[in-house]
């Protein structure tokens, strides 16, 4: 149990980012300040609005198990970032700010006709939708798996305080909480490896540290070596990677939206360069507190399964006394690795290539016997969430973390849930009220019914990613799960804006015959092959253009 402080910590927090977003922007009084905000941020506002859109609760809660079971070959998923900024901020970015456009696929209407304009803000809306489910019940399954609440509680309790001030600030309230939000999470972030580190055994230093990891095969940051089907290399990070990137920052309307509040293009700019340099830091830094984690429960014994509440499920079955003996297992095997390790320490031998194998194959032993506790726990009960990384870090803050930096640390998770699900709300609401309603439904309304609609449609999204994320499982890690999600729909969108900006021969026929075509391969390719999601990011961009061109180039020479 969390104590008093803690508690007062986190509700703090989550009250002083909401009565803060109510009071800086209760005054909307069109539906354009409403959507896009008064349009007169500074870079670095814009740069910490972005940051905090893309860093929700699955990165806090997610990415440090990613590191402590798969080490910190991760970061390579961003080395395209920065390449991807430069391109938006040459090409993309210009365009959207010479048509004065409040979405991203407005833009396409006046490239092509009403017809891509709508299919793009369709993929936007599923993609999207689905996305903002998941970074939702991301803090609601751990959080009530760890304290026992109802998933229904937790998920009414994120979404109500994240709905109260989107609905009456709008897009200002979502761009200026986001500051105090970032704040709270890098705060957060930089406590947390402070503590980690301090709670070190005796003798266990930076070198020691890194030579453990390096010979565990944690400090896996680069790779070389060329394999479509693996998921993180340099390739797939530097080229696949740099696709989903251009895609996210460039199209999806969560992300747009940030940057056009801009006071000018130049500002705008500054924001997006701030956020690709910024941004592998940071996701570096999430990464090696998980590498930390690692180091930590190397020497102070983690549980079999991390997940208690399927612990403690599991104890109530038939197949008890098994789980019981592979925690037996477990302990002798943990306790050898860890004299094994402190005998290396005092011998000064953590770079002999044997010391690294013999770790290595200690850490496959207590791998099987975790995949053996899973399958245990699937037997009890086959509709257990039995992946438990995503409930590593958590398990560490609450066990060994101090008091009030615990609510600190929940607060930091809270914070990122509501900073990337306001964006998404947000963006949600603009699109369908631009894109959708105004253009395709009721057209010559006065704007005051349209801020009456915008206002009524936030609401309806914020309820409905609620219901969503209900009823939301997802089956693998969750960091993992909303990438592979982005990448089956990115490409195909980002194919549609890039035909549009430099493609100039390609028609509206063609370049929707592309994107039909090409998301039908990307879901067949994901679903049918061993390709590392990533890549169909850059296969589904490829195919809109080809196929687009290709198109255009037969029918309208006829």
């Amino acid at each position: 149990m969390i104590s008093w402080i803690d508690w007062s910590v986190l509700l703090g927090s989550l009250v002083f980012i909401t009565l803060f977003g109510i009071w800086k922007t209760k005054k909307n009084s069109s539906t354009r300040a409403y959507l896009m905000g008064d349009e007169e941020l500074n870079w670095w506002t814009i740069g910490f609005s972005i940051m905090a859109t893309q860093a929700s609760a699955i990165t806090f809660l997610s990415t440090p198990g990613q590191a402590y079971e798969d080490g910190m070959r991760f970061i390579q998923f961003y080395f395209g970032l920065p390449l991807a900024m430069i391109v938006l901020s040459v090409f993309i970015l210009p365009q959207y700010y010479k048509l004065k456009v409040f979405t991203a696929y407005e833009f396409l209407e006046q490239r092509f006709d009403v017809r891509v304009r709508t299919l793009t803000a369709v993929l936007f809306l599923l993609l999207r939708g689905l996305s903002a489910s998941i970074t939702l019940i991301a803090p609601a399954i751990i959080l009530s798996a760890l304290f026992g609440w109802s998933m229904a509680f937790t998920i009414f309790m994120l979404g109500s305080f994240v709905i109260v001030y989107t609905l009456i600030g709008g897009s200002n309230a979502v761009s200026k909480t986001q500051v105090q939000q970032m704040a709270i999470i890098l705060l957060g972030l930089f406590m947390a490896i402070i503590l980690i580190y301090s709670q070190l055994p005796a003798g266990i230093g930076i070198k020691e540290t890194f030579s453990i990891a390096g010979s565990a095969g944690k400090m896996n940051i680069v790779d070389f070596k060329f394999d479509p089907k693996e998921r993180y290399n340099i390739w797939s990070g530097l080229l696949a990677s740099f696709f989903l990137f251009l895609s996210y920052f460039g199209t999806d309307q969560s992300q747009v939206q940030r940057y056009l509040t801009g006071k000018t293009l130049t500002e705008s700019r500054l924001g997006l360069m701030f956020n690709g340099l910024v941004k592998i830091p940071m996701q570096f830094t999430v990464l090696l507190t998980g590498l930390m984690v690692y180091i930590f429960f190397l020497f102070q014994q983690p549980p079999l399964h991390f997940n208690e509440v399927n612990r403690q499920n599991v104890m109530k079955t038939e197949v008890a006394n098994e789980y019981k003996n592979l925690e037996a297992k477990f302990d002798v095997v943990f306790n050898d690795r860890k004299t094994f390790i402190t005998e290396n320490i005092a011998k000064d031998n953590l770079s002999d290539e044997t010391f690294s194998q013999k770790l290595k194959d200690y850490n496959k032993k207590i791998r099987e016997l975790r995949l053996e506790a899973r399958e245990k726990i699937s037997q009890a009960n086959p509709s257990a969430k039995v992946k438990d990384e995503d409930y590593i870090f958590m398990y560490y803050v609450l066990n060994y973390f101090p008091v009030g930096v615990i609510g600190l640390l929940l607060a930091m998770i809270f914070s990122a849930a509501m900073s990337s699900t306001a964006s998404e709300i947000n963006a949600l609401a603009t699109t369908f009220i631009v894109d959708i309603y105004k253009r395709n439904w009721v057209k010559d309304a006065t704007d005051e019914h349209y801020l009456k609609m915008s206002k009524t449609v936030t609401l309806g999204w914020g309820i409905l990613l609620m219901i969503f994320a209900l009823w939301a499982a997802p089956l693998e890690n969750l960091i993992q799960a909303v990438n592979i999600l982005g990448s089956l729909f990115y490409g195909t969108i980002l194919g549609v804006v890039v035909s549009a900006i430099f493609l100039k021969k390609v028609s509206a026929n063609g370049v929707i015959v592309g994107a039909i075509v090409a998301e039908t391969v990307v879901i067949l390719g994901y679903f049918f092959s061993d390709i590392g999601y990533l890549w169909f990011n850059a296969i589904g961009c490829i195919l809109v253009m080809f196929i687009g061109s290709a198109y255009s180039a037969i029918f309208n020479k006829k």
